[in-house]
């Protein structure tokens, strides 16, 4: 069910934050057009506009001639109404797996946003049939694959063109079915495109900004999660909170690496009160996927503000073409379908987020090894003496872990790298940003594992050193030990992990809500 206790993101043409993109995705926030007279008039001046230009030029691209390379092909004034049409049919050739709802929510509602800006020359019908679409969790089955990104993207959004005008098939409440049946339950008709709003909705750079936004939010999760993860493999470990001094970060004084510093000292009872550090404490030097940890994770933390800004951006950008300027009275033809923003900003989260995955995995490595764990059983075992024979503790989660981790390095390669010449060499320089954000998604969905099975392996540590030890690790970490315990239980026997792997994957989102309210 949506929320309906935070209040609705109203839509007047103005910016929207990036963090609405998620919450309207996630059915935490409804979504409205605004009832202002002035938003309302400019929205009607664009297709009034269009109505004058035809009628005075004749000439309108999109309208009376072809598409991309066959601008230069007139189409007879008799088939103007139908060429809407076969502009999202003939561009149905999506392929791979469908984007999940809240996905599909995300990239209506990143479309919705940019033809409010008003000059795009749609109609406030159109943009209302897009809201009810979000109101009533009625939306578009879009195959993944085959946009380049740039004219922007062309075939997954034509899947949305098709829907409104209630072909091909929607999620209505999370089940798959035709648009038709859909709209026919609910009494609604299927929306008549206007001359050039076909264009406009599928031209432009919806899909990967919608799913770079949803990947933004979920990396930096992450990168608290990581942090938190790290304290505890530090602590477990037996090692050296001194590592994270705050004079000695203030030596190098990048912003995220000094946050994530504070965040170890703050969770290892290193804190301001906690004392002066020791010239030479009893562990020197502890190995580089914990010593290191704030340089690894802090790059992308100082990293996530500018692709913030970037991507922000584009959410509130008109991105299609050409865009319509009624009170200027002038058509304007450009390329601002073009993603390369969002290629470059997904290009470079991915390589940041695997980090994150290779830094855990070595994290796991040092903790099953008794040879670097500092007297924890091989393998986090917690079976008793008699029965160590039989068990293997987290053995297989390791590979797991490091199999997962690969992949997702594997993954860094930069798409943007690889534009083809397409569409009868028009469009011959492509940003390929959805096949990044794609991309980087995957990257985050893999590391999301590598964080789960290290956490769980990490509870595993911090119980069995506190027993060890007969100490109890500090505050910070105690706290969300016994919340982790309410997620999965300590290993005795062995026993398979799968489904509290998977449960675990699925409350990272709130697991990270409760981490470093800074």
């Amino acid at each position: 069910m949506t929320d309906t206790t935070t209040p609705p993101l109203v839509l007047d043409g103005r910016d929207v934050a990036l963090s609405a993109v998620e919450a309207v995705a996630h059915r935490r926030r409804q979504v409205r057009l605004s009832d202002d007279p002035g938003f309302r008039a400019r929205i009607a001046a664009g297709p009034a506009f269009l109505d004058r230009l035809l009628a005075e030029d004749g000439v309108i691209y999109g309208v009376t001639t072809g598409f991309g390379d066959a601008c230069t092909r007139a189409v007879p004034a008799e088939l103007h109404e139908e060429l809407p049409r076969h502009l999202y049919t003939f561009h149905g050739c999506g392929l791979g797996e469908v984007l999940d709802v809240s996905a599909a929510r995300a990239v209506v509602l990143v479309r919705l946003v940019s033809l409010c800006r008003g000059v795009s020359g749609v109609s406030l019908a159109l943009l209302e049939r897009l809201a009810w679409l979000l109101e009533h969790d009625v939306v578009p089955v879009i195959p993944a694959e085959g946009s380049v990104g740039a004219s922007g993207d062309l075939t997954p959004l034509s899947y949305l063109a098709a829907v409104l005008c209630g072909e091909r098939e929607v999620f209505d409440g999370g089940r798959r079915r035709p648009t038709a049946e859909a709209f026919a339950e609910r009494g609604l008709a299927p929306y008549r495109l206007r001359p050039k709003e076909g264009l406009a909705l599928m031209n432009g750079t919806a899909v990967m900004t919608a799913l770079a936004a949803l990947a933004w939010g979920r990396a930096e999760r992450l990168s608290r999660l990581a942090s938190r993860v790290t304290a505890m493999s530090v602590w477990a470990l037996d090692g050296n909170p001194y590592h994270f001094d705050a004079d000695l970060f203030a030596t190098k004084p990048h912003p995220g690496q000094q946050r994530v510093a504070a965040r170890l000292r703050d969770d290892l009872g290193r804190g301001a009160a906690a004392g002066a550090t020791p010239r030479n404490p009893s562990r020197l030097q502890d190995r580089y996927s914990t010593r290191c940890a704030p340089h690894v994770i802090g790059v992308l933390e100082d990293a996530l503000p500018w692709l913030h800004d970037q991507l922000e951006r584009e959410l509130n950008s008109a991105n299609d073409n050409p865009l319509i300027d009624a009170e200027a009275g002038k058509v304007l033809h450009g390329g601002h379908f073009y993603g390369g923003h969002v290629a470059f900003a997904m290009d470079a989260l991915k390589p940041l987020v695997a980090n994150l995955a290779d830094l855990l995995d070595r994290q796991l490595a040092l903790l099953v090894d008794p040879r670097y764990n500092h007297g924890l059983p091989a393998n986090l075992s917690g079976a008793a003496p008699e029965r160590l024979a039989l068990n293997h503790g987290y053995k297989a989660l390791q590979i797991g872990v490091s199999a997962w981790t690969a992949e997702a390095l594997k993954l860094t390669m930069p798409a943007s790298v690889f534009s083809r010449s397409t569409e009868c060499h028009n469009q011959d320089k492509v940003s390929m940003g959805t096949i990044a954000a794609r991309d980087a998604l995957r990257v985050i969905s893999l590391t999301e594992q590598v964080v789960a099975g290290v956490l769980h392996a990490a509870g595993q540590a911090l119980d069995l050193r506190r027993d060890q030890d007969g100490a109890p690790p500090p505050p910070a970490l105690a706290a969300w030990q016994e919340r982790l315990r309410q997620e999965v239980s300590f290993v005795v026997e062995d026993r398979a992990m799968e489904a509290e792997l998977r449960r675990l994957c699925r409350r990272l989102p709130r697991l990270a809500g409760h981490l470093y309210p800074e």
